[in-house]
C-alpha cells in the first residue's frame, strides 16, 4: 500500500502549469514543510516535501492555496528520475496528491503570518540541497 498523509504549510506559492493538446490539464508543484515530531540538537526541524497535484485539485492549488498556507495533503509516493543537461542522472521523490484541504481558517492563518517570526531580508531560510534542479525551465 502507497498511502501519505502530510500536514504542513507550503513553503512557496504553488507554481502550475498546463499541459498542451486538445484537453489540456493543470499541474500544481508545490513543497510542503512538515514539522518533525521529535527535535535532535543540530538537526533541522522540518521535513520540505515535494508535492504535484493534476487537474482540479491542480485547479485548486492555483486559486487558494498560497506560501504559509497550512493544509493536510492524502496521496502516495512516487519516485522517478531524469537526465539533466549536465548529462548527471537526477532521482526525484513526489507526492502524487489525491486529496488536499484547509487545516487552519483564514483568520488563523492571517494571525500565524502576523506572528510568525522572520529574517532581517522578509525571506525563509531553506536548508542546503532543497532546490534540486528540475526537468523543465
Amino acid at each position: 500500500m502507497n498511502k501519505t498523509i502530510l500536514i504542513g504549510r507550503l513553503t512557496r506559492d504553488p507554481e502550475v502549469r498546463y499541459t498542451q493538446g486538445s484537453n489540456p490539464t493543470a499541474v500544481a508543484k508545490y513543497s510542503l514543510a512538515v514539522p518533525r515530531k521529535f527535535k535532535r540538537d543540530g538537526e533541522p526541524d522540518c521535513d520540505f516535501i515535494n508535492c504535484v497535484a493534476f487537474g482540479k485539485s491542480a485547479e485548486f492549488a492555483e486559486k487558494y492555496l498560497h506560501k504559509g498556507t497550512k493544509i493536510a495533503v492524502v496521496g502516495r509516493i512516487q519516485t522517478g528520475s531524469y537526465t539533466n543537461k549536465d548529462g548527471q542522472k537526477v532521482y526525484t521523490t513526489d507526492v502524487v496528491v489525491e486529496e488536499q484541504e484547509f487545516c487552519e481558517s483564514k483568520s488563523q492563518q492571517q494571525e500565524s503570518q502576523r506572528t510568525a517570526p522572520s529574517s532581517n531580508d522578509g525571506f525563509m531560510n531553506i536548508p542546503d540541497g532543497i532546490d534540486e534542479e528540475l526537468p523543465f525551465n
